[in-house]
């Protein structure tokens, strides 16, 4: 199903990114949380969603492909090995599965909205929510979950030659501020990055104007660690 949106059909993917060489946690994404593969409940969230028009798992296992196509999703093409390594980013992931999507199955895609399998348990509505924040602001170039940070970055320093040096180089001392005075600032969460088309064509999945979608920092849960998936 898609959006009619000012007259007319506005068509919203969910991209799912699932590769299988995960470290940390051994084929992380297909690991059982809740009852079920961890992919699955990304699928599942989007199932949910009216807005949604195709969800797609890219992936480059055949393994990770069939568990997704169990749970609904679709897989049209498996990742190349050069985009499913520990250091490639995510444009390159997003990008290509568009491309694939526009010039393999002739669709037009308005927008991405990126789940990633590391938060499966997300707050309802997120990406209707995404979609009208990123419409009432048409300089607006994706849509970015974010929580309250709970290490302040006026507190936070790199080391150079054995010297404590902060990050923040525009503020003097700003790890001797109050704590009542430090600006609110945010962390951004993997619930949710809700992607206009035309920024990934400028070649970035964030672009300059990104809005925040607030969560609240009870809502953030992501899979790191092992003991994670016992939650």
């Amino acid at each position: 199903m898609t959006s009619n949106q000012g007259g007319g059909m506005t068509n919203i993917i969910a991209l799912i990114p699932a590769r299988s060489g995960s470290k940390g946690i051994h084929k992380k994404n297909i690991m059982n949380f809740k009852g079920k593969p961890l992919i699955a409940h990304s699928i599942n969230y989007a199932q949910k969603c009216p807005l949604i028009g195709d969800i797609i798992v890219s992936t480059d296992s055949n393994e990770f492909s069939n568990i997704a196509n169990q749970y609904g999703a679709r897989t049209p093409f498996l990742r190349p090995k050069e985009l499913s390594g520990d250091d490639v980013e995510d444009f390159p992931v997003v990008s290509h599965a568009l491309k694939f999507l526009e010039n393999e199955e002739n669709k037009k895609i308005d927008y991405i909205a990126l789940l990633r399998p590391t938060s499966p348990l997300r707050p309802i509505n997120l990406i209707e929510k995404a979609f009208d924040l990123i419409n009432i602001n048409e300089l607006a170039s994706s849509v970015r979950t974010v929580v309250p940070s709970r290490q302040h970055p006026y507190r936070q320093f790199r080391i150079h030659n054995g010297r404590m040096i902060s990050y923040c180089d525009d503020v003097r001392e700003p790890y001797n501020i109050p704590r009542q005075k430090l600006p609110k600032t945010y962390f951004q969460s993997g619930d949710l990055e809700f992607i206009r088309r035309s920024t990934i064509l400028k070649g970035s999945v964030s672009g300059d104007f990104i809005v925040p979608l607030f969560l609240n920092e009870a809502d953030l849960f992501d899979i790191d660690l092992p003991e994670d998936l016992k939650q």
